[in-house]
């Protein structure tokens, strides 16, 4: 026998209407529940109808008892909601600022056509509110009068006899639930709904949260794998064009790096040819000057490949002291003659690949002793202000003169080198700040360029520990 399961709507949208939805009819129910179990005990005397008729019936029971038993008989109907007094007498005032009230006439006509006699005698008392202060009161005046039947109010019936009925209005009976009931029911209903909102949205979103790891984890690794399709329809939707840029992105980067290593090995043949041919110049200065073209044409053929492999990229990642590398990057410096400075903590644990990075900021320090003569090595960590995730920032200044500011953005392109600041003496393609800035960017970093105040460069690298 097949088992019915019920499904949650596929839609983002339905699963916020069908929350919404659920939440209302959820305090609708709830306040049904309230209002039917606080509902007031007893019938509603204080309606007109309802009153009239109860008193009528009351007057024509003690009329029809005999006297000496009416006592009994009236404590017997007495309740809380409505009292009921006998005197052989009229009864006396209902209290000192009590008045003979006028505006219950409809109900004493009404009460007297019940009764079958115009000339019943029937009176109505009202009684001023009373005050809890000590302020001088204003005279009681008509317009003062209450407009509602309760137990301010006295209404007085002449029996045939010529003893009286008193009826006085008596307050509803409170039902189980009082103010503070009420309160905790409603704070019950609100906690209750914003569980249910929560676990709602939190079952909608949980998704999202992958997704957005998963496009973290793809401006760090491009060959991190494809993200599940799970989650609302438009999320899987959103997955599934997600998981294809990923794939074409690393495809896009795979045959970028095919074609290049193409190139650079059909090249570094006829590159070989004129090497031999230049061997047989007989001139001696063309033959070094054409040696020394085809030398160049290999380096950057080289580098070229070199950056288009991004051997880096294959280094898995793992946990290693940042602080060391930087030192150990400074001391092979100091070691070649380099005026190579640290400032910073003994130790700072991040993640990464060491290998990669210490690539990338060797180029840097070397980028600095180059143009600047030197460089000093400043590590801060902290967080970045915008997350809780803790970031490195390593500054490397040195003493050079410095490029526009127009150029710090250009410098990191393949191949662009500075000639009216710096100086070309010491070699290189162009591809030393264009690796560095690649390798970084991978980590979820990034590099930037500022002058100095005091004069020199300073490169800035911002690393996620």
């Amino acid at each position: 026998m097949r088992r019915l399961r019920l499904r949650f709507p596929d839609s983002l949208a339905s699963r916020i209407a069908l929350t919404v939805v659920l939440a209302l009819l959820l305090t609708q129910a709830i306040s049904a529940l309230v209002y039917l179990t606080d509902r007031s005990e007893g019938p509603p005397i204080h309606g007109p109808n309802v009153l009239i008729q109860r008193i009528t019936a009351i007057v024509q029971l003690v009329e029809s008892t005999p006297p000496p038993g009416r006592e009994r008989l009236v404590r017997a109907i007495d309740d809380p909601v409505l009292r009921v007094e006998w005197a052989p007498d009229r009864p006396p005032p209902l209290a000192p600022n009590a008045i003979t009230s006028g505006r219950f006439e409809g109900l004493k006509r009404r009460l007297g056509e019940q009764l079958d006699t115009a000339e019943r005698n029937i009176l109505v008392e009202v009684q001023r509110p009373p005050h809890d202060d000590d302020r001088p009161r204003a005279p009681f005046m008509a317009g003062d009068e209450p407009r509602r039947w309760g137990p301010h109010v006295r209404l007085s019936v002449r029996l045939g006899d010529g003893s009286w009925l008193s009826f006085t209005g008596g307050d509803p009976l409170p039902g189980p639930f009082g103010v503070v009931r009420f309160i905790l029911w409603m704070a019950a209903i609100v906690a209750v709904i914003l569980l249910v909102s929560l676990l709602a949205a939190r079952r909608v979103t949980a998704p999202l949260a992958g997704f957005a790891a998963a496009a973290e984890r793809l401006s760090v690794d491009g060959q991190a794998e494809p993200l599940p399709e799970e989650g609302p329809l438009e999320l899987r939707a959103a997955t599934r064009a997600f998981n294809r840029m990923q794939a074409r992105l690393a495809r896009f980067v795979a045959d970028r790096t095919q074609m290049l290593a193409a190139i650079g090995h059909d090249l570094r043949t006829p590159i070989t040819r004129l090497r031999l041919r230049a061997e047989l110049v007989d001139d001696p200065e063309m033959q070094r000057r054409m040696l020394a073209d085809l030398d160049e044409m290999e380096a950057m053929i080289s580098a070229t490949l070199a950056f288009a492999r991004d051997d880096a990229q294959r280094e898995p990642r793992g946990r290693f002291d940042l602080a060391d590398l930087l030192q150990s990057l400074c001391d092979d410096r100091v070691d070649s003659g380099h005026r190579a400075l640290y400032d910073g903590p003994a130790h700072a644990v991040a993640e990464g690949r060491p290998v990669a990075l210490r690539r990338a900021l060797a180029n840097l320090m070397d980028n600095a002793i180059k143009y600047g003569g030197g460089f000093t090595v400043r590590l801060e960590t902290g967080a970045d202000g915008t997350s809780q995730h803790r970031n490195a920032l390593i500054h490397i200044d040195d003493d050079g003169p410095g490029i526009p500011e127009a150029e710090f953005e250009k410098v990191f392109a393949p191949f662009y080198r500075l000639e009216r600041s710096r100086s070309r003496d010491t070699g290189g393609v162009g591809l030393g700040l264009s690796t560095a800035r690649s390798i970084i960017r991978g980590h979820g970093g990034d590099v930037t360029l500022a002058n100095r105040s005091e004069g020199g460069l300073r490169a800035t690298v911002t690393l996620p520990l």
